[in-house]
């Protein structure tokens, strides 16, 4: 698998069955942190997701706490609208774990203030937009993380 992509307390079947298709194509693994908003059966999750979700590999985890505790070691890099540093200036590697909050309200401050050295922004230049949608960041991050491993 080139990359993780982790999505903690997702809230909308929509945007995760998305971000599943997106990580089916890219061949990375997609790490669900609960609480969800919706379960894995759900209708909308399947419907974005397509027939790909078979195809899918994810793991859920109880709490992030789990989630840390399973990846004990591994690189983690956050994504946050609340911090400045452009998410370009990071250079990723294979097997790196791309950590998205939910799309109400991004990470816990708690995560964000514990891991401020490895947290960035995609830069949105109107300020009259606060975020993007959750599957689009993961997409913008997610292919900006392949070129550059394509060097």
């Amino acid at each position: 698998m080139l990359l993780n992509i982790v999505l903690v307390h997702p809230q909308l079947p929509n945007n995760t069955g998305n971000i599943g298709r997106l990580c089916v194509a890219t061949n990375s693994t997609l790490h669900l942190v609960e609480p969800l908003g919706f379960e894995l059966t759900d209708k909308k999750l399947k419907r974005a997701g397509l027939d790909y979700w078979p195809h899918l590999t994810y793991h859920r985890h109880r709490s992030f706490e789990a989630f840390e505790q399973a990846n004990a070691g591994e690189d983690l890099i956050f994504f946050s609208s609340n911090v400045e540093k452009p998410h370009w200036e990071h250079t990723f590697k294979e097997n790196d774990f791309l950590v998205f909050g939910c799309e109400e309200v991004g990470l816990p401050a708690y995560i964000i203030e514990a891991n401020r050295e490895r947290c960035f922004t995609i830069p949105l230049h109107n300020k009259k937009v606060r975020s993007l949608n959750l599957s689009n960041a993961v997409a913008i991050v997610l292919f900006e993380a392949m070129r550059q491993m394509s060097r």
